[in-house]
């Protein structure tokens, strides 16, 4: 039997269920990769809303009966990762002739992964990223989000640790995609 979800833009009124969706996330589906202490060091910082993303029109969320089980979007500005309170942001408008597009703050609960979100969620980024004029898309992903964008021709080109403010480092992999010109994914939102 197939579970109706959909995928729309978040507006506003999502930043609560967000703020919740986010940790509950982080907890459960990347204990295996960072301690607790890197958890926490991460969240709220590395890990958070980032409502530019939203006012900008490029944040999605997935809906499910009225609840919210998965989030991600794309950037057209310089910041790579981050939410509200990262005090060293760069939103400067990017080139899309010259530089890459960001993929951002990809988050599903815990009871929803590996169900297509997360890919139902990129494909809608990417193929507003083609709609903008960008020719590739770069991301910063965890360690546990380093093999979901592989499967989809992200390329690993550095791997560094984000310093935290507890004192610990975020272990991450800073990834890119180039699009083939006039490529469209196809997207499968709201298909399942």
């Amino acid at each position: 039997m197939k579970i109706a979800w959909s995928v729309r833009l978040a507006c506003d009124a999502d930043v609560p269920g967000l703020e919740k969706l986010i940790p509950l996330s982080v907890r459960a589906l990347q204990a295996p990769y960072y301690s607790t202490a890197q958890m926490d060091g991460a969240l709220g910082f590395v890990f958070g809303v980032d409502r530019q993303l939203i006012r900008d029109g490029t944040y999605f969320v997935v809906e499910h009966e009225c609840e919210l089980i998965g989030c991600g979007g794309w950037s057209k500005r310089k910041t790579l990762f981050g939410s509200d309170h990262e005090t060293g942001r760069d939103d400067t408008e990017l080139n899309p002739t010259c530089a890459a597009a960001r993929i951002r703050a990809f988050f599903i609960h815990p009871n929803w992964a590996r169900r297509g979100l997360g890919h139902a969620i990129l494909d809608a980024c990417e193929k507003a990223i083609l709609d903008a004029g960008f020719r590739s898309a770069e991301l910063v992903a965890t360690l546990a989000g380093e093999p979901f964008y592989a499967a989809f021709n992200y390329s690993a080109i550095e791997c560094y640790d984000i310093p935290l403010a507890n004192g610990l480092g975020l272990p991450v992999v800073r990834m890119i995609k180039n699009f083939v010109p006039n490529q469209f994914p196809q997207s499968t939102a709201g298909r399942r």
